[in-house]
């Protein structure tokens, strides 16, 4: 865990200081992931406001406009999240300096997503630290901040500073902080909504955490009606039983056979959800003999039924 990971008991406040021209993908991949996250909580992990300077609307590079919930001197939480994006050099401005500098004392966390880095750089919060931007800046951002350790990389956490390099980095990003602070299951069950590369098989190394780990993932997924036995799982990634086991508690968390059974019962609930089939169904489709089996793993996994969850 990181240090600055907070008490999973309390939701996280996260705010994104919004800016004319900022990203629509960028900002959905930073909250879609943490209103899933309380979807399959079944509470609420995480809140999010969209903040600008002044509390006014902010118009994204597509036209879309979003009204803020308040002014950033007003505000205060666990991450602030500045997202200016297309436009950030427009933004460099000293009033922006100066609220990124007040806000550093009142947010236990600081992130720049896209171009943000630009904007918490100017402001001298990343001095000494090392950080990344969207890289067609990081060339520019190099000569201009000599005082950053600034890194090709897609995401850079550096003690309570986040970096990282557009949208698709940007859920990547929150996909990892969903992770340190409430577990590998969480994360993987928003990585299967999300159809995130980390639990679909990938041709691209640099979008999955681990090629054999995602590979063997996307293996149990396409087997969850019969499922095989985990050293036929690790001879499909080209990897021994052990040298799975060993990723895949490293990396998720858990062993092989915990990911399986979760994902089963991950489709086990969505069935029961969204369809009217039976109990019974439901288990056959997710590998379980009996309906028995699947409710006792149900419960033990969700805390209620199925046909108590069907009925709520």
């Amino acid at each position: 865990m990181r240090s600055w990971t907070k008490d999973n008991a309390a939701a996280q406040q996260t705010d994104v200081l919004l800016f004319d021209a900022f990203s629509a993908h960028c900002l959905a991949n930073t909250v879609e992931p943490l209103r899933a996250a309380n979807t399959f909580a079944a509470r609420q992990v995480y809140a999010w406001r969209f903040l600008t300077l002044d509390g006014g609307p902010a118009v994204s590079s597509s036209g879309m406009e979003v009204r803020a919930h308040g002014r950033l001197a007003e505000c205060s939480g666990d991450l602030l999240i500045a997202m200016p994006s297309y436009d950030f050099l427009r933004h460099a401005t000293v009033a922006t300096e100066r609220a990124l500098k007040s806000a550093a004392h009142r947010y236990r966390v600081l992130a720049g997503f896209d171009t943000g880095a630009w904007l918490l750089a100017q402001a001298g919060l990343l001095d000494g630290r090392q950080a990344t931007i969207h890289w067609e800046e990081l060339s520019r951002f190099t000569e201009a901040f000599p005082e950053v350790q600034a890194e090709r990389a897609r995401q850079v956490w550096d003690g309570n500073r986040i970096t990282c390099t557009g949208a698709l980095a940007a859920f990547d990003t929150m996909m990892e902080l969903i992770g340190e602070q409430h577990g590998a299951a969480l994360r993987l069950e928003v990585a299967t909504l999300f159809m995130s590369p980390e639990a679909t098989e990938t041709q691209d190394p640099i979008l999955a955490r681990s090629k054999p780990v995602a590979r063997a993932v996307a293996v149990m997924q396409a087997n969850l009606e019969a499922p095989l036995p985990i050293a036929a799982v690790a001879r499909r990634t080209g990897r021994s039983q052990k040298d799975l086991e060993a990723r895949m508690k490293a990396e998720l968390g858990a062993t092989p056979q915990a990911v399986y059974r979760r994902l089963r019962l991950i489709q086990a609930r969505k069935l029961v959800l969204e369809t009217d089939l039976s109990v019974s169904e439901i288990a056959l489709r997710c590998g379980y003999d009996d309906p028995s089996a699947l409710t006792r793993a149900f419960k033990s996994e969700f805390g209620t039924t199925p046909r108590s969850l069907r009925n709520s």
